[in-house]
């Protein structure tokens, strides 16, 4: 049996679950009421560093959930997604419009993957 290591564990979530070589991340947000383009920057910034901690890198992302408050920031957000994903390393990946935690809130993604 696999052990289940917690990463950065509070009273309501891990920001990072890895069960044998599989690294799930929490929804990633970060700095509520920036830009489209600060947020997601901030957010790939936190998941290398997530990944890194984990024994990874966004060379082994599996998949990817992008959620952003409006599909107006889709081009936005995908400048900032397509500066920082290795090309020949792209993952699966979904993108989608909904109500996130705070409408301070424009970008959360959801990464799952490998260890190295």
């Amino acid at each position: 049996m696999s052990d289940i290591i917690r990463i950065e564990t509070g009273p309501r979530m891990s920001q990072a679950v890895v069960h044998g070589n599989t690294i799930y991340l929490a929804g990633q947000v970060a700095n509520p009421g920036a830009s489209v383009t600060e947020q997601t920057q901030g957010i790939v910034d936190q998941i290398d560093r997530l990944l890194a901690e984990c024994g990874s890198d966004k060379t082994r992302i599996l998949s990817a959930q992008v959620w952003l408050k409006s599909m107006d920031d889709f081009a936005e957000m995908n400048a900032v997604w397509d500066a920082w994903v290795p090309q020949g390393h792209t993952p699966a990946r979904a993108a989608g419009e909904s109500a996130l935690a705070t409408p301070d809130y424009k970008v959360e993604i959801i990464v799952v993957a490998a260890k190295a």
